[in-house]
């Protein structure tokens, strides 16, 4: 049977939630247009999982319309009940580059109990591109949870704002090697001395991935 709008708009209504999910995971077949107005849809769905699955969509699908799909998006990331809704929405955001949204990202950074929620917001924030996120991000540097800390330092160099190399520079003795591994792609960012020096350091680093990379960065 063909995938068709009109098909996967049954689906959607469907009260089974496993068709309104395989309706979702159907987008992908659809003209982007009719994709993105059944996403909508299916974004205000009543199971978490075909929202969290229509969400993750629209950060491909909404850059036809940004202007209807921010909204939807802010309320999705501060009002749904679901911490992996709300982790898709800050994903989505960054991805289209709503830096409008900033704030939203910043109250719920600091008002949620969810690790999760917490590390999309400080991953999106790098594709934001928001300079006034910096301060954010210098926070989440000294986050309890490692991931997080290990997003804060990829999101400063995606940021590149010269600031983040004081700050930043610190962590070439950081006992953990995936965090020097995500500062040495971080400070691939920079075109700063202190930055070629870090890596030059790194390429001595004692895990053999971390001077690798360091190596390679400083061919290019």
């Amino acid at each position: 049977m063909a995938i068709t709008p009109d098909s996967v708009r049954d689906l959607l209504y469907s009260e089974d939630y496993g068709d309104r999910l395989r309706a979702v995971n159907q987008l992908r077949e659809l003209e982007p247009t009719a994709a993105f107005g059944l996403a909508q849809l299916a974004a205000n769905d009543g199971n978490a999982r075909v929202r969290y699955a229509a969400i993750s969509q629209l950060a491909s699908l909404g850059q036809q319309d940004l202007a209807t799909v921010e909204p939807l998006l802010r309320r999705a990331l501060t009002n749904d009940p679901e911490a992996d809704v709300q982790a898709a929405a800050a994903d989505a955001i960054g991805g289209l580059r709503l830096r409008s949204a900033y704030p939203d990202l910043a109250a719920l950074y600091h008002s949620t109990g969810e690790w999760l929620v917490q590390f999309s917001i400080i991953a999106a924030l790098g594709e934001l591109g928001e300079p006034e996120s910096f301060t954010l991000l210098q926070e989440a540097l000294a986050s309890d949870n490692e991931l997080v800390t290990t997003a804060a330092i990829g999101a400063l160099g995606e940021l590149g704002d010269k600031r983040a190399l004081p700050v930043l520079l610190p962590y070439v003795t950081h006992p953990d090697w995936q965090v020097r591994h995500r500062l040495v792609q971080a400070l691939a960012q920079f075109p700063h001395p202190e930055a070629r020096a870090a890596l030059e350091t790194l390429t001595g680093d004692s895990s053999a991935i971390v001077a690798e990379a360091a190596a390679q960065h400083l061919q290019r």
